[in-house]
This record gives structure tokens, C-alpha cells and sequence, in this order.
């Protein structure tokens, strides 16, 4: 055994070590899934108050009925009563953790429980359960998890309470601390105790624009993307058929069994990954940050959004330069590569290949993710960049963010894992096996058990679409297709709250 192969196998072992460390701690983390639904959920509020006039499209009004139902702000209750159980049980299972020394991730999670609760209320009292309201918001002030969410219960209390008691600040602590459709109600129901006629009138008017709004952003993140998903699965059903009716002749079998001649063995691969992904990515990078950040006494938690959205792609960049360099510098021996490698070929149906991958992916992907939500029951964590994405409204740190995610990530990840690790793989296994098993390295690789079955899923997609174009641009706009389709929803949904 040599001194290469002994130095890869110390790294393969501590690699899987970390991996599977870090694959672990995700288990406790939530999901983004959670806020999502949430946020949608704000939206369907914003929209139920909207008010067609006479001549309003026919066809806005018919949408706003369906996507309100019979009663949405009941629907938007029960989603957020169950919000509020599932968090309060992640709750006391953090605080026995947390017991000693609290966690960050204790305090996001009662942060989180009180918003939720004082929400919940709202709804409780806008639904005519005014008891249950006051309840709610009793026990938030009581426990005092929040010092924001319990000022913000201390004059809901008063305001809805028998007879009202409106506090000094009371409008200014809602403007504050609550937004969206709560902060259209809780200030309805002070303007009208306060018998302030206009200032209610120009809230109203406020609320039916912002209503309006919302409805074409329900739109955006439902029917768009519902539409995709129509088309898709025809497009699924269609290549399903030609390859039953054709099978070798058919879409789906074209370069099926072809491999790539590969010129270097295990160790070449390893030692891209090794070096090129693990050590750079999950060593290197984060050590030298930290000691950046530590001399400068910096901490990227406190940053401004635009300034977490450069600190993201800079990291980025970084370990995209790092891993394309290592491959560079681990193949170059083998130059010229036999044909068929990394092939860019804008005059091939590469456009075709990548937007019938995304269709396609688009009901396997979600139908996977639909059963993995019920496996992992809102944890198994996230990417850490959505919710940062979802949370951010500012249109530079935005652009930044899909640069990142839609730009530099899919020509990173679909050199390394479509164009080099897949190709290499048909050196042991069948074209089939490589895709499967680059497909799984692929989800694993981003750390978070949860986005292990659907991340390996759409990784398969990416794999045949790249194996039956032998085209890299082909697999690059499906995964650009995809993470922009997600920043998008994300954007949308996340300027719902205002």
C-alpha cells in the first residue's frame, strides 16, 4: 500500500466521520417546510380581504374563491394551532436539552413559539373565539418567552378584553411587532375602539391593495408552478409510453448503456473529493473564515442581508475555485481526455434536454418531498441559505443570492458531480449504478438528512438527462431552473408578511 493510498484512506474514514456528523445534528434541526406553509398561509389571510368591485376580472374573483375557500382564515387557524403544537413540543424537548446552558437553536425555537401564539390568538379572536384568545395571549405574557411577543399579548389582551383596556403605546407596539394581515387586524379592532374613523378608512384602503397583491402572489407560487407540474407529468406519462412502445429506439434509451472511456481508477476519484470537495469545502474554508472572523472580531450571524448574501457567494467562490482547481490538477496527467468528456455544446438540444428535466422533476421531486415530510415530521434541517432568502426583501442581497444559487452552484456541482463523478463511476459500474450512486453522494454532500431522498432524486433526473445529451449545459439549466424556481417562491412568499 502506498503513501497516496494510505493518506486517502485517513481522509475517506475522517470525511465519513464529519459527514456523518454533521448528517446526525441535522436530524433535530427544523425544516424551513414549517415557515413556508406559514407564509403561505399569511398570504391566503392577506387575500380573504380582498374586496372585488363591480367590474373586477371575472376571473381574479373566480381565483380568489378557490384559493380562499369557503372560510380561510378557519383554514389559516388550524394551520397554525398545529404550528403552534408541533413548536411547543420541540420546545420541551429543547428546554430539557437546554436545561444548563441555553442553545441558539432553544431560542429560535421559543422565539418561534411565541410569534406563533401570539397569532394564533389573533385568529382565535378574528374567528369569534374571543375566550380562547385571551387565553393564548395570557399564557404568552405568563411565560414570558419573548419580551416583544409579550408586550404585543399585554395590549391585544387589552383590546379585545370586556370592557377594552387600551394601553398608551398600543399602536405603536402592533406597528412594531407584528406585520401583514395581523397587524390589519389588531389595529382595525384599536381604530375602532378609538372610534378613529379615518385613520380605520385608510387602513382598509391600505389592506385592499396589499390584498390584491397577495392574490397574484398566491398565483406566482401556485399556479405557475401548478401548471409545471401538469406539464410535466404529461411529459413523464409521455416518455413512459414511447419507451414501452419503442424501448432501444426510444427518448429515454439514447446513450442509456453508453459508458465513458475512463483513463484513471479509485484513487484519482477519491482524491478530487477528498481534497477538492471535503477538505477544501469542510475544512479549509470554514477554519480560515473563522480565524478571519475572529481576528476582526466579526460574526457573520450579525451581518447586514446584503453583506450575508457576499459573505455566502465570496464562501462560495472560494470552494468552487478550490475544487475545480483540485480536479483540474488531478486529471491533467491524462490530457488529452478521450472523447466525451465535459462537453459544452450549445448547438445540440441542450435547452430541450434541461427544460424537459425540470418539467419532468418537478412532480417526482415533489411527490418524493410530500413522503419525506411525513417521515422526518418538520426536522432533518435545511439549507441554511433559504431561510436567510426568505427572510430578506432587499433586492441586491436577492441578486446576490441567485447568483450563488443558480449560477455558480449549478456549474460547480454539475462539473464535480455530473461531469467528472458520474463519467468515472461507469468505470466499476453500469451507467444505471453511476447515476444512482453519484446521485446519492450528490444529496448527501449537502448535509441535511431531510434533503437526502429528494435532493437524491432530483440528482438522478440531473443524471439521466446529462447521460442521454452528453451535454453539460443540458444538466446546468435544469439545476439552474430549479434552485431560481425555489429563490422565487422563497421571494414571493417572504414579501407576503408586509
Amino acid at each position: 500500500m502506498t503513501l497516496k493510498q494510505v493518506l486517502l484512506g485517513i481522509l475517506t474514514l475522517l470525511a465519513i466521520a464529519i459527514l456523518g456528523g454533521s448528517l446526525l445534528s441535522s436530524i433535530t434541526q427544523p425544516q424551513i417546510q414549517n415557515r413556508l406553509e406559514l407564509y403561505q398561509t399569511n398570504l391566503l389571510l392577506h387575500t380573504t380581504e380582498w374586496q372585488p368591485e363591480a367590474d373586477a376580472d371575472s376571473s381574479l374573483v373566480a381565483l380568489q374563491q378557490g384559493i380562499t375557500g369557503k372560510d380561510g382564515v378557519k383554514t389559516a387557524l388550524e394551520q397554525y394551532e398545529e404550528t403552534q403544537e408541533y413548536t411547543q413540543t420541540r420546545f420541551n424537548q429543547a428546554q430539557a436539552l437546554s436545561e444548563l446552558t441555553p442553545t441558539p437553536e432553544f431560542n429560535q425555537i421559543k422565539n418561534f413559539l411565541a410569534e406563533v401564539s401570539v397569532k394564533t390568538g389573533i385568529l382565535q379572536a378574528e374567528t369569534g373565539e374571543i375566550q380562547s384568545a385571551l387565553s393564548t395571549w395570557e399564557t404568552v405574557i405568563e411565560r414570558n418567552l419573548n419580551a416583544s411577543a409579550t408586550e404585543t399579548a399585554q395590549v391585544l389582551v387589552g383590546i379585545w378584553s370586556q370592557p377594552a383596556k387600551i394601553l398608551p403605546n398600543a399602536e405603536s407596539v402592533l406597528n412594531q411587532n407584528l406585520e401583514g394581515w395581523f397587524r390589519y387586524q389588531a389595529l382595525s379592532q384599536l381604530y375602532q375602539l378609538q372610534e378613529r374613523e379615518q385613520a380605520l378608512a385608510a387602513l382598509q384602503i391600505k389592506e385592499q391593495e396589499i390584498a390584491r397583491q397577495a392574490l397574484t402572489k398566491l398565483l406566482i407560487v401556485s399556479a405557475i408552478p401548478g401548471i409545471g407540474l401538469f406539464l410535466g407529468t404529461l411529459l413523464l406519462l409521455s416518455l413512459g409510453v414511447q419507451w414501452l412502445l419503442k424501448r432501444k429506439d426510444s427518448i429515454l434509451a439514447q446513450n442509456s448503456s453508453i459508458k465513458w472511456s475512463v483513463p484513471w481508477n479509485w484513487e484519482t476519484i477519491l482524491q478530487v473529493f477528498l481534497l477538492g470537495f471535503f477538505l477544501v469545502g469542510q475544512l479549509v474554508v470554514p477554519i480560515v473564515f473563522s480565524l478571519v472572523f475572529q481576528s476582526f472580531n466579526l460574526k457573520p450571524a450579525t451581518f447586514s442581508p446584503r453583506s450575508q448574501a457576499v459573505y455566502v457567494l465570496v464562501t462560495y467562490l472560494i470552494l468552487m475555485s478550490g475544487g475545480l482547481s483540485v480536479l483540474y490538477f488531478s486529471i491533467q496527467s491524462f490530457f488529452p481526455l478521450p472523447e466525451g468528456w465535459f462537453q459544452f455544446n450549445g448547438r445540440k438540444n441542450w435547452f430541450f434536454w434541461g427544460l424537459g428535466g425540470y418539467l419532468t422533476a418537478l412532480p417526482l421531486v415533489i411527490l418524493v418531498s410530500l413522503i419525506n415530510q411525513q417521515i422526518w415530521d418538520g426536522q432533518g434541517g435545511s439549507n441554511p441559505i433559504l431561510p436567510i432568502a426568505l427572510e430578506n426583501q432587499d433586492s441586491w442581497a436577492l441578486l446576490i443570492f441567485f447568483i450563488t444559487a443558480s449560477v455558480a452552484a449549478p456549474v460547480f456541482e454539475e462539473i464535480l458531480f455530473r461531469g467528472f463523478l458520474l463519467p468515472s463511476l461507469t468505470r466499476y459500474f453500469p451507467v444505471w449504478g453511476a447515476i444512482l450512486l453519484s446521485s446519492l453522494i450528490f444529496a448527501v454532500a449537502h448535509l441535511n438528512i431531510s434533503e437526502v431522498l429528494p435532493l437524491t432524486t432530483l440528482g438522478i433526473i440531473l443524471g439521466v438527462v446529462y447521460t442521454r445529451s452528453r451535454n453539460m449545459l443540458s444538466s446546468m439549466l435544469l439545476h439552474g431552473l430549479w434552485n431560481s424556481g425555489t429563490l422565487l417562491s422563497l421571494y414571493v412568499l417572504g414579501s407576503g408578511t408586509n
